[in-house]
């Protein structure tokens, strides 16, 4: 039964990871930048939150509704304004640019809000702390499991998106082949915009989680990237939205089974298995290729 319990925490907490990895994946599918400011953007989120639970006595989830229109035209600016433009000069630059663009966060929130660590489980109320205990041995944490249906809200909220509307199918057409796209009359500078404002916005509400579920500080970006990265590998690289949530279940159970084999190798067991994919010859759980639809 403790196999069993921990199976359902790596479950959880992988949902977290594909949140995490959710807007990654999309910039990556569809314009194939790796966002390395990907985590200090949800770091970023988690903060804009705690601003707005400063001057209102709410919780993180009602504070988070004001924040979205910040990060989703924080996004949009993002692209047109910085990575528009280094996507002009070929895959290395805005690789570079999103590194810079980390160091830039990191620093920003250190002189604004100090190297203190923050947390907002007390803000959440009961939901951080309760539990359904279903025997002596296993038992489901609220905070997880509403962790993982917001990530399968977002991911089908984001397929439906991408398969039923006029926006979406531009995204999934430009992702296929952006020269063609442009010459039936699609904006790709446009479609890349609002995909950005997409990820960074999903990127927010994983943040918003992640400062609920851990402590938060101006340079723990770099640490969640590293879990979201590894997700979306493992889900096959922007190969399909649900295969990045999936790719990021596999890496929670990882972590947790890890853990109960001994306490020090959560992190390890995860990093494990990210190597394992790199080394198969596939390369992740679907091919590397396909459409992000």
């Amino acid at each position: 039964m403790t196999w069993v319990n921990d199976v359902i925490q790596g479950v959880m907490l992988g949902g977290f990871y594909g949140m995490l990895a959710c807007g990654l994946a999309l910039m990556f599918g569809l314009m194939r930048i790796i966002n390395l400011a990907h985590g200090d953007i949800a770091v970023l989120g988690a903060y804009l939150i705690y601003v707005v639970l400063e001057h209102w006595n709410t919780s993180p989830f009602v504070a988070i509704l004001p924040v979205l229109p910040v990060m989703l035209l924080l996004g949009y600016l993002l692209q047109r304004l910085l990575l528009e433009r280094s996507l002009r000069s070929g895959m290395l630059v805005p690789l570079l640019t999103t590194f810079g663009l980390s160091i830039v966060i990191q620093n920003l929130l250190q002189q604004g809000f100090s190297p203190d660590v923050r947390s907002l489980g007390a803000q959440a109320g009961s939901v951080a702390t309760a539990s359904w205990q279903i025997t002596s041995q296993l038992s489901i944490p609220a905070i997880g499991a509403l962790t993982l249906g917001v990530a399968v809200v977002i991911f089908g909220g984001l397929q439906l998106f991408l398969s039923r509307t006029h926006s979406g199918r531009q995204m999934r057409a430009t992702a296929q082949d952006p020269d063609t796209a442009e010459l039936v009359g699609i904006n790709s500078k446009a479609v890349y915009a609002r995909a950005t404002a997409i990820a960074v916005a999903i990127a927010a509400i994983g943040g918003m989680f992640l400062a609920i579920r851990s402590d938060f500080y101006p340079y723990s970006g770099p640490t969640y990237l590293i879990f979201a990265f590894e997700a979306v590998v493992i889900g096959g690289l922007g190969g399909s939205l649900w295969a990045t949530l999936l790719g990021g279940i596999v890496l929670g159970v990882a972590q947790t089974i890890g853990g109960q084999i001994n306490p020090e190798y959560p992190v390890l067991a995860g990093h494990v298995v990210f190597l394992l994919v790199l080394l198969s010859p596939r390369g992740g759980l679907v091919n590397l290729r396909r459409a992000t639809a």
